[in-house]
């Protein structure tokens, strides 16, 4: 069936000679994994390599088959334009670790609506401001309400953190209950927007201990969740 979708391109990679295998997340039908034969070869077709950078939001035009195999695009235009996200080298960064995350998080196909616009509406905040240190960490955090493991903040006052449950409590029960500093980082992110990122005050070893929680608690709750390898450069990036 041919159909004609917003999407946000996840990953591409080389596949033989000059083709791509392009992992985009569309608005009509979730993941999707398209093989976009001899696009590294000829400079005259519709689709161009450029199109298909990390995390770029397109309009396309698919044949989606859905039968468990490659699809197809037969056109594409950007529908935003980035000015600053492929060009900055610690926003290209962010990039890199965010695009890795959401392919390693989202598998589903099929449409979410709720979660493809706060991935479109995330991403045009991140190409059009500065103030960017906090972004990263609010947005996984701000995912896992889509993703289904948002944590329960009714006991946000507690000084412990169950991250196997995803909830605050009074006292250790288990292994996975932390608390301290990187705890009391991440409840300054609990009921933040985009716009107010910069009134989380961490310094930089605080802000990456917080990311390390993130992703732990995205490990204990994402089945086959991989450390993601882009993390190191990010480290020394914010470091």
């Amino acid at each position: 069936m041919v159909e004609t979708t917003k999407a946000i391109v996840f990953s591409s990679i080389k596949y033989a000679e000059a083709d791509l295998i392009v992992t985009c997340f569309t608005q009509s039908s979730g993941l999707k994994t398209y093989l976009l034969r001899g696009i590294l070869k000829t400079r005259k077709g519709r689709l161009k390599p450029s199109y298909f950078q990390p995390l770029t939001q397109l309009e396309i035009v698919a044949n989606h088959k859905n039968k468990g195999t490659l699809e197809s695009i037969k056109d594409v235009k950007v529908l935003h334009p980035y000015t600053t996200l492929h060009t900055d080298i610690v926003k290209s960064s962010l990039v890199m670790f965010l695009s890795e995350m959401l392919k390693n998080s989202i598998l589903e196909e099929e449409a979410n609506q709720g979660l493809y616009l706060f991935l479109e509406a995330s991403f045009q905040w991140l190409d059009h401001h500065e103030d960017i240190a906090n972004f990263h960490t609010l947005f996984l955090l701000k995912l896992t309400a889509y993703l289904g493991f948002y944590p329960d903040t009714s006991g946000v006052h507690l000084p412990y953190f169950n991250l196997s449950e995803g909830t605050f409590e009074t006292e250790d029960f288990s292994i996975y209950c932390e608390t301290g500093h990187r705890v009391e980082g991440l409840k300054q992110f609990f009921g933040t927007h985009f716009d107010a990122i910069g009134s989380v005050n961490l310094s930089k070893d605080q802000r990456m201990a917080v990311l390390d929680l993130v992703l732990e608690y995205y490990q204990l709750h994402l089945h086959g969740y991989k450390k993601p390898k882009s993390l190191v450069v990010l480290q020394q990036l914010f470091n």
